[in-house]
């Protein structure tokens, strides 16, 4: 593939990953959901209607905006109402995101540093557009001779989303309880066996934001993306079966098999965040340069 038309595969796919953004999204159908007075996500027009069906748990549509009811005053109350609607949701079938229940919580909030205001089962965050945080792990390599390689994970065919395609060393969500080191470890561990001496050694390095739709609903996620130097010879290995194979590849393949169709769209995104701030991409010769960036850190509305 010629350099214009990887640039313009990896405008394409920024501009999915923001395509809550775009002009025929779903955005001026939706209603915003709101915990006091905070907005805590977005409830995509299909489901919209049937919250009318659970008026001891959600509000009427007042603004724009749906909201739990003022008698659910506390985060317990309002994890454990909510979760009974989704699992009433759950047996009728009527979403397909649900049928990938993960008994998971994620913590609902208008800001990251904030407490959460109540937890929600993983699978069902994008009905109720809730902003998810995760980590992302670029585990590489630094030969003697100085050049870089990255370990690429090939996710099991019988993972829920993305099923065989390429992905991070290691990566996972943010679940309710866990800081964000303890994930990364957690993650390294379970998914590459890196042992926790060396996941340690991670390095906080940036975040990646998008918002993007699809027929579950709406994702506005934020990435939290670490760069983790592996020791040359080491190799990571098959943990909790969520990979089915790893590969240690030089940076210039990395780079062109982020365009294709064989990689996890966020996780593409991820390198090629690490790609600018190795200089693997120069703003001198890459005329999407700045489109590239802005398509990385789409701030979360």
């Amino acid at each position: 593939m010629s350099h214009s038309q990887w640039s313009q595969k990896i405008v394409q796919l920024l501009r999915r990953m923001n395509n809550f953004y775009s002009p025929g999204s779903c955005r001026a159908s939706c209603l915003r959901f709101e915990i006091n007075g905070a907005q805590v996500g977005w409830i995509p027009p299909q489901l919209a209607p049937l919250l009318s069906r659970f008026s001891d748990v959600f509000s009427p549509p007042q603004g724009g905006a749906v909201s739990l009811r003022p008698c659910l005053d506390s985060p317990e109350r309002r994890t454990e109402a909510v979760d009974a609607v989704l699992r009433t949701l759950r047996q009728e079938g009527t979403f397909s995101c649900l049928k990938g229940w993960r008994d998971e919580k994620y913590s609902v909030m208008s800001q990251f540093s904030e407490a959460p205001l109540m937890l929600m089962e993983r699978s069902a965050t994008s009905l109720f557009g809730v902003k998810r945080s995760g980590v992302h792990i670029n585990g590489y390599t630094v030969s003697e001779g100085g050049e870089v390689s990255m370990w690429l994970a090939r996710r099991s065919p019988t993972k829920q989303t993305y099923p065989g395609l390429l992905d991070h060393v290691a990566a996972g969500g943010l679940a309710a309880g866990l800081d964000i080191k303890q994930t990364v470890v957690k993650e390294c561990e379970e998914e590459a066996c890196i042992p926790a001496a060396i996941a340690e050694k991670a390095r906080p390095v940036n975040t990646v934001s998008y918002t993007y739709e699809d027929e579950d609903g709406v994702y506005p996620e934020s990435q939290f993306v670490f760069d983790l130097e592996l020791p040359v010879g080491f190799k990571p290995k098959v943990g909790d079966g969520e990979v089915q194979e790893f590969y240690l590849l030089p940076m210039e393949k990395v780079k062109e098999l982020i365009a294709t169709d064989d990689f996890k769209p966020n996780c593409a995104m991820v390198v090629l965040d690490f790609l600018i701030r190795h200089s693997f991409i120069d703003p001198d010769t890459e005329t999407c340069y700045l489109e590239f960036g802005a398509g990385l850190h789409r701030t979360l509305e």
